[in-house]
């Protein structure tokens, strides 16, 4: 494993390239607040069940904010803040205390020479950091894509739902599941974040994708799941090809996947919407799920 870049001792941020550390040093932080850690959350167990480049050649890095309260050295102190980076995609960052741990973090990859091509986080906490990331390296930084976290509170199936019913996806439909996850991203305008084909092979594994099949056995519809992890569950991606929307499909297999991680003793079933699609937003909150904090995308360009 390559070598961790050093840290600035002006900073509470340490960076490790250690998975192992990060996940014994920022875990409990992150299962603090499971909702709003759950792409840190999901991306980890990713990284943990089905190895470090998983994303992408490179080697993944880590950053955990400490208080450093001075009675206590900067690994025993309290966590306020973590990141993780798989290049070559965005900066996943938590929600930080204060606009002084975004720009901490901005010095410390800038004195690095490290350069994310963007950040996701939510939206107070994103807006800081593009604005320090500006500040340190004269960098442009513009929205890519502004989103919506969302928790189902009382699950409300669609009435009426449908024909046809849902099954979990298997070795089967790997084809299939690759084919709808590359027109899922094509469609939304943003890069996928696995190989297809990598990305079906996760999924299947552990039944994280459902599909809803038409009377006939064809499959019309698809929801993918996470791993449960400190017991939440994100529904991601949910995808109808466009010649069969506007028929109830998407309704049905969110509502299907969603009753199976409460079954299965989820806690929170969660999932984000892009902002600017009226479409979904409403569907999602017909189904029960309401509004928990807005997060965006900043991409970086030189």
């Amino acid at each position: 494993m390559a070598s961790s870049p050093p840290s600035s001792p002006y900073s509470g941020w340490q960076l490790t390239s250690d998975l192992d550390e990060f996940h014994s040093r920022a875990g409990a932080f992150l299962r603090s607040a499971p909702a709003l850690h759950t792409a840190l959350l999901s991306v980890t167990d990713m990284l943990r069940t089905r190895g470090l480049h998983v994303y992408g050649e490179c080697d993944p890095l880590f950053g955990i904010r400490t208080g450093g309260d001075g009675a206590r050295g900067p690994r025993e102190a309290s966590v306020s803040g973590a990141f993780l980076w798989t290049p070559p995609h965005f900066l996943a960052l938590s929600p930080l205390p204060d606009e002084a741990a975004a720009d901490e973090l901005a010095g410390v990859l800038a004195d690095a020479r490290l350069e994310p091509a963007g950040v996701g986080a939510e939206s107070a906490t994103a807006a800081a950091f593009a604005a320090a990331w500006e500040r340190r390296t004269k960098a442009d930084a513009a929205v890519s894509f502004p989103q919506r976290l969302y928790r189902l509170g009382t699950l409300t199936p669609p009435d009426p739902a449908p024909e046809g019913s849902a099954r979990v996806a298997t070795d089967a439909d790997r084809a299939l599941l690759a084919r709808w996850h590359g027109e899922f991203h094509e469609a939304i305008g943003e890069k996928a974040g696995m190989d297809a084909g990598e990305w079906a092979d996760a999924r299947i594994s552990y039944g994280g994708a459902t599909l809803w099949e038409a009377p006939d056995g064809t499959p019309v519809a698809m929801a993918g799941n996470t791993r449960q992890v400190a017991g939440q569950v994100r529904v991601a991606p949910v995808y109808t090809p466009a010649h069969l929307r506007g028929r109830g499909y998407a309704g049905a297999v969110t509502t299907a996947v969603s009753r199976a991680a409460l079954a299965a003793g989820a806690a929170e079933v969660l999932l984000f919407t892009d902002v600017g699609n009226p479409t979904s937003n409403e569907l999602y909150q017909r189904l029960g799920f309401r509004p928990v904090r807005d997060f965006t995308q900043y991409s970086f360009t030189r």
